[in-house]
């Protein structure tokens, strides 16, 4: 049994809970701003109540094994109180956040070599407080050594699909290649289906592109194919899925616009590599 907070309980938090709780020997935390009535999870497998202890006040939380953070990408500052508690065993920190700067924003609250950087692909949605929709499988990429390892192990016996790998820099671009034209969602105001309209695939693909230029100057290995089967996995998915950014976006709440386009073009200046549409788009929704 390991003692596992979570913090940040929204569409990834809550799902990730849902995977402790089916693990089934796992003491858990829920980390959250205002109160929660409680969690459940519709997962591909059947409904999940997780039986958790809910905190709202970082001065009140206890020493734990493990703590996920699975805030959105420009709240780090906002979970480092939660971390201050938790860690004062040196618990390891899982964090799974969009973008490829998961080390990098939280290096000023915990040491790096506590940091176990996760990518998490995952058709989920929080329809409400304390309920999340999940429409598949969670399928889980963690850095390999030895804390990768003690990860995984946590969640042994779940429907997460779990992989160390060796190679986390290329691992987190590709996941970047998908997030990145997720953002026509948020502009359009609608929900996955807009990626079967052909003018729109195409500048999903251009997007697409310069994330693959400008991550292969990174250091990642990234295939000339990757932008088609990124679109056909859109076009292939539930036309009404809404993605994080969107659902953001109709509750008049901050997105990730940084985390998932604006490092793209960041990162691009520092190679001179031009980004016109991520750009454009940064623009766009900033204006919004």
């Amino acid at each position: 049994m390991a003692r596992v907070a979570v913090v940040g309980v929204g569409a990834i938090g809550g799902a990730v809970a849902a995977l402790l709780q089916v693990a089934g020997r796992h003491e858990i935390t829920l980390c959250t701003r205002r109160p929660l009535q409680g969690l459940t999870v519709q997962t591909p497998e059947g409904l999940v109540t997780v039986k958790a202890a809910n905190l709202t006040d970082p001065a009140l939380a206890e020493p734990v094994d493990w703590v996920f953070v699975a805030t959105k990408a420009y709240d780090a500052k906002g979970a480092a109180p939660w971390l201050e508690s938790l860690c004062r065993g040196n618990a390891p920190v899982a964090v799974f956040q969009n973008g490829v700067e998961h080390r990098e924003r939280f290096a000023p609250y915990i040491e790096p070599g506590r940091i176990a950087p996760v990518i998490i692909e995952c058709p989920v949605e929080r329809q409400s407080d304390g309920v999340v929709l999940q429409r598949g499988v969670a399928r889980i990429q963690v850095e390999a050594g030895k804390r990768g390892e003690e990860f995984a192990r946590l969640l042994d016996g779940t429907s997460a699909q779990v992989e160390l790998t060796a190679d986390f820099v290329s691992a987190a671009w590709r996941k970047l290649c998908i997030n990145a034209p997720g953002a026509l969602s948020a502009l359009t105001v609608k929900p996955a289906g807009v990626m079967r309209d052909e003018a729109l695939g195409q500048v999903a693909l251009e997007m697409i592109a310069e994330c693959v230029a400008v991550g292969r100057a990174e250091g990642a290995k990234l295939d000339d194919g990757i932008g088609q089967r990124v679109l056909e996995g859109y076009r292939k998915g539930s036309p009404d899925s809404i993605n994080s950014m969107l659902a953001d976006r109709l509750a008049g709440r901050s997105m990730e616009i940084d985390a998932r386009n604006g490092v793209i073009v960041r990162k691009g200046e520092k190679h001179g590599i031009a980004t016109p549409l991520n750009r454009m788009t940064v623009a766009l929704l900033n204006a919004l």
